[in-house]
């Protein structure tokens, strides 16, 4: 045989195997195949993800995000003193990942045309993914069935690389700084700390423009900065390419807690202690205006958050925010958020926001943050009874009046006056961790006649030494009992008993926001009652403990 005829035969043979191997794909494509899809069962099914740590590295901490799937690894390297944060997702071999970049675009369309969301979306994603299996007659296993699960339901429904980050309720920021760099979190317990994810060009491009998308928000080169709320409430700061930052698209996302902190949740982390609770609540009740101050990330949306649960029950409240941070358990609650211009109408600035908020007549006003020319408003409603709530970025009481007084707020110092408490946040160290901390709580007084300042004092102090508070003599509290018609003996035992109030609640673990908030309301409704409780269950607690 001719060495022509040799290669004609070898090549038609190649030939009616690739025939008989795409006929045997296609008669399995139209008969399909039936898989059987059970629970995923780790022990039976195997673990889904693996990491290996580096040498010099030691592990620390291990916990799940999203379990049984993704879970966190937290390790130290004692030579360079750093802490790393590994996000470790299922695997990925070969086979699974063109089989997951096959089935993303086959079921991307039939996900387009169906409604749904929450569980049912992710039962679609699971009966579309045993759907297309069955198409492509593969029979998988359950492994790779719930890793490519994993992925479809990371990317269609959550929020791709980052989703990790995103459940980790430990996280409070997320930092993207351009192509290729580590993203960064900040962690509750172990600060700023470097992940293992990070974005190439084309990706982090492609991402920033869906984060803007998924907010409702338009980015493009032209207007390549978004501020921007994603569609779980955190906050997001967007930007696009290199016009902004040099080192290519970022983003930082801001994390809040799906249900607010509570002042029993403060006291426990040692932000307040139970007797600055007592006086704010004795305060709110009495309508006294106050203002939260603070560096970024020091917790002055969250504390002036939790004391709102001290606002009594049916008092008209009334929200104005940038973007929603603010929760409250309240019947009569009205939220209202700013809005930029869109195609059509205008802004709707803060400003816009508070006068018409007092056409509403409310009771107490909490405003997100006063930075603007909303601030001469808010305090003309304090100057006509109204009792408001805001914070400021401001690290001392001195600092917080000088930039109320100056451009570009300009309130008149007799207006500033009207201001009851400033309470001065910190983000500090105490030992090796980080903790926030009530710097100062201060009172406001009136223009001293002689030399024509503010004059204040400090009602609470922290002590850094030993990290614990220190009381003064407060102008308020007198106020409240001349208000009252109260005797000093009187005051103190109302201080006395919300004390004790809030130290039950304590000791019972009581830190869900309704909850809270609803025994608040009761104490509000028949305190004695209340009180009666508490006393008779320290009594059976004391007697069971002698028992």
């Amino acid at each position: 045989m001719s060495e022509d005829t040799s290669a004609e035969s070898r090549s038609l043979s190649g030939q009616l195997h690739r025939t008989k191997t795409a006929l045997s794909r296609l008669t399995q494509a139209v008969i399909g195949s039936d898989i059987a899809v059970t629970p995923f069962d780790p022990s039976q099914d195997g673990p889904l993800s693996s990491i290996s740590i580096p040498d010099e590295e030691v592990e620390i901490d291990r916990y799940w995000v999203n379990a049984p799937y993704a879970y966190v690894v937290i390790t130290h390297d004692a030579e360079a003193n750093e802490r790393f944060y590994y996000a470790v997702e299922p695997d990925l071999d070969s086979f699974q990942t063109t089989l997951l970049d096959r089935v993303q675009k086959d079921i991307r369309d039939p996900l387009l045309y169906r409604d749904v969301g929450g569980d049912a979306a992710e039962e679609t994603i699971k009966s579309e993914l045993e759907s297309v299996l069955q198409t492509y007659g593969l029979e998988v296993s359950m492994e790779t069935f719930y890793t490519i699960l994993y992925y479809l339901q990371r990317d269609f429904l959550g929020y791709g690389k980052i989703d990790p980050l995103l459940a980790d309720n430990h996280i409070e920021d997320i930092s993207c700084d351009g192509y290729e760099l580590p993203i960064f979190v900040y962690h509750d317990e172990y600060a700023d700390i470097e992940t293992n994810i990070s974005f190439d060009r084309e990706a982090l491009d492609n991402y920033v423009i869906r984060l803007a998308q998924r907010s409702g928000q338009h980015i493009s080169v032209g207007d390549p900065m978004v501020e921007a709320t994603l569609p779980d409430g955190s906050r997001a700061e967007i930007a696009l390419g290199r016009e902004v930052t040099p080192r290519g698209s970022a983003f930082t996302i801001r994390q809040y807690a799906e249900e607010p902190f509570t002042p029993i949740d403060l006291i426990n982390y040692g932000t307040f202690s139970v007797e600055q609770m007592a006086y704010f609540w004795l305060c709110i009740e009495h309508n006294k205006s106050l203002i939260f101050a603070g560096g970024t990330a020091s917790g002055k949306t969250t504390s002036m958050n939790a004391v709102s649960m001290f606002i009594p029950p049916r008092s008209k409240v009334l929200t104005i925010e940038d973007t929603r941070e603010l929760s409250l358990y309240h019947d009569n609650w009205l939220s209202s958020v700013t809005r930029e211009r869109r195609e059509e109408g205008s802004d709707i600035d803060m400003y816009d926001l508070l006068r018409s908020a007092l056409r509403h007549r409310p009771e107490y006003i909490i405003v997100g943050e006063v930075r603007g020319e909303e601030a001469v408003t808010l305090f003309q409603a304090m100057n006509t009874g109204h009792t408001t709530f805001s914070t400021m970025h401001a690290d001392s009481i001195e600092t917080v009046i000088n930039r109320l007084e100056n451009e570009p707020i300009n309130v008149p110092r007799a207006m500033v006056q009207s201001l009851d408490l400033l309470s001065v946040q910190t983000l500090t160290r105490s030992g090796d961790k980080r903790v926030r901390r009530a710097k100062t709580i201060g009172e406001i007084g009136g223009i001293d006649q002689r030399t024509g300042e503010l004059d204040y004092s400090a009602a609470y102090e922290w002590i850094p030494g030993t990290d614990a508070f220190r009381s003064n003599d407060s102008l308020l509290l007198s106020e409240i009992q001349n208000e009252r018609g109260w005797s000093r003996a009187e005051l103190l035992t109302e201080l006395r008993n919300r004390q004790q109030f809030l130290r039950f609640l304590r000791e019972e673990g009581i830190t869900d926001y309704k909850r809270f908030t609803a025994l608040i309301n009761e104490y509000y409704t028949n305190p004695d009652a209340v009180r009666d409780r508490i006393e008779e269950s320290t009594v059976d607690g004391a007697s069971s403990a002698a028992d």
